[in-house]
């Protein structure tokens, strides 16, 4: 079986490398738009924190996503790859008003009874948590995860091609489009010709539905910018400082070259635009330096703009299309696509390879044409 994947985000990273792992013979093909979500992106993996409900599937994916961190970090060590870009250095919830703490307080202790990745839960004193992180503002009250942790995503998503390619896949750059021949998508080069491949996975994130259009294919997917703020504290050791997760408010999170970033705006029907924006720059930063005064030195790197492939439903779309042979999409995953990204994409490979869809995918279906 010959497999063609189009996107390398995190998404079609992991698709590509479990691909391999099962020694099937892969091609990943990306446009390396600068835009891509996942060269933006600065992740938290901490889904037992999220103020959504009401949304048991997509919860369970998103808690599935964050229990498969461990065996994907891991296998990616035992293959060499150790930039990964990966830290369980725990998370800090905060909340501007006691009653909104306390109640994400008994939403999360109520969801790690099936959690035990996410560690001894508990709420700390503001000292506690300004030592935890302390450009936080005082007399703030948090409660503190364990088991948190953060992703750089352009170091994850390049191990995992990497990783793909030593087992045997081929990784290069292209602009593709699809078209149906006898009731299979086919894939053309920007040569004009045909790519051969037995199964197209399309990961393309917010440009999957240009890509699908072809197939008379409407995809209710789109981009949603976000502007992320990245910050220097020079001579600072901000590598273990946890995450930081305001209730319903913009996060922080730490690397380990005394960078801070905080992330970040969400706007829809903004189409491709690549600016930075003088409304955009305000936002982030008023939002983080509220929360951390103690951020207001720092130097300012960068302004990052990443298109998250966002949909009007906060579920994602995987699975195969109804209709048109040889096809899969994973796609829509929205803000949650560092924490699902990886587990989502074992499970499109081992839909691809195996013929069988992962009952992780229940209902999350591609619609076919029409």
């Amino acid at each position: 079986m010959r497999v063609l994947i189009i996107g390398a985000g995190i998404l079609g990273a992991s698709v590509a490398y479990h691909l391999a792992r099962k020694g099937v013979e892969v091609e990943i093909i990306d446009e390396e738009h600068q835009g891509k979500a996942t060269l933006a992106g600065a992740g938290i993996v901490a889904p037992w924190a999220t103020a959504v409900e009401g949304q048991p599937e997509w919860y369970g994916l998103y808690a599935a996503g964050a229990r498969y961190y461990a065996d994907l970090i891991s296998g990616l060590e035992g293959l060499g790859e150790t930039n990964l870009g990966y830290g369980k250095v725990g998370a800090l919830v905060v909340a501007e008003e006691k009653g909104v703490l306390d109640e994400a307080e008994a939403r999360l202790l109520r969801r790690i009874k099936d959690a035990p990745e996410a560690g001894d839960v508990r709420r700390i004193s503001p000292a506690e948590a300004r030592e935890l992180f302390p450009p936080l503002r005082e007399g703030m009250e948090a409660i503190y995860i364990p088991g948190g942790a953060r992703v750089d995503a352009r170091l994850l998503s390049a191990a995992m091609v990497r990783a793909a390619v030593a087992m045997g896949a081929t990784a290069r750059n292209d602009h593709v489009t699809l078209r149906l021949q006898d009731g299979k998508a086919v894939c053309v080069g920007s040569d004009g010709r045909s790519i051969r491949a037995d199964e197209i996975v399309v990961t393309a994130g917010a440009w999957a539905a240009q890509i699908l259009n072809p197939l008379g294919l409407t995809h209710p997917v789109g981009p949603q910018k976000g502007q992320i703020v990245h910050l220097r504290l020079p001579g600072v050791a901000t590598g273990k400082w946890p995450c930081l997760l305001p209730v319903g408010s913009h996060y922080m999170l730490a690397f380990d070259d005394s960078r801070v970033v905080i992330g970040a705006t969400r706007e829809d029907n903004s189409g491709f635009d690549y600016r930075v924006t003088a409304a955009g720059e305000h936002e982030v930063l008023g939002a983080g330096l509220a929360l951390a005064p103690g951020l207001a030195s720092a130097t300012h790197i960068e302004t990052r703009i990443g298109f998250r492939p966002a949909g009007s439903d906060i579920k994602p779309i995987l699975g195969r299309v109804p209709g048109i042979g040889g096809l899969t999409v994973g796609n829509g995953l929205g803000a949650s696509g560092l924490t699902i990204g990886p587990f989502a994409g074992k499970c499109l490979a081992e839909l691809v390879a195996d013929g069988a869809a992962p009952t992780a995918l229940d209902g999350f279906g591609p619609k076919g044409r029409g």
